[in-house]
């Protein structure tokens, strides 16, 4: 099957909020292939890890919201740009790469986070 980058892209932002909003586990069953390789180093490796450090996540933190700023694919790869408001107003932005398989499934995880600061030297925002 040739990579198709569009529904690479709502099948990245599908999987993200699905997790993200309480549901690993579904996101997991639906949109993750035979293995996931996970690069973020405070997650476990595998779709249990991944399950578990998300269902920890949504019980710590359920009032968590995200948006995604930008969205951006190539070949087998998907990236996502988002901005994040946690409890206490604490923002972020992530980064956050998605690998696909033959079979439009992820396989593999990398990502980047950083919190918005309350300053800027250059007054850009950061999403």
């Amino acid at each position: 099957m040739v990579p198709d980058p569009e529904s690479n892209k709502e099948n990245a932002i599908a999987f993200y909020r699905t997790a993200y909003l309480g549901y690993p586990s579904e996101a997991v069953e639906k949109y993750v292939g035979s293995e996931y390789i996970q690069h973020n180093p405070v997650v476990g490796d595998g779709k249990q890890a991944f399950i578990e450090y998300f269902d920890e996540m949504a019980r710590d933190y359920p009032e968590k919201e995200i948006e995604f700023v930008r969205v951006i694919a190539e070949g087998d790869l998907v990236a996502l740009h988002t901005h994040q408001t946690w409890p206490g107003d604490e923002q972020y932005v992530t980064m956050d790469f998605f690998r696909f398989d033959d079979q439009g499934k992820i396989v593999e995880h990398w990502d980047s986070i950083q919190e918005v600061p309350s300053e800027s030297k250059n007054g850009n925002p950061m999403y």
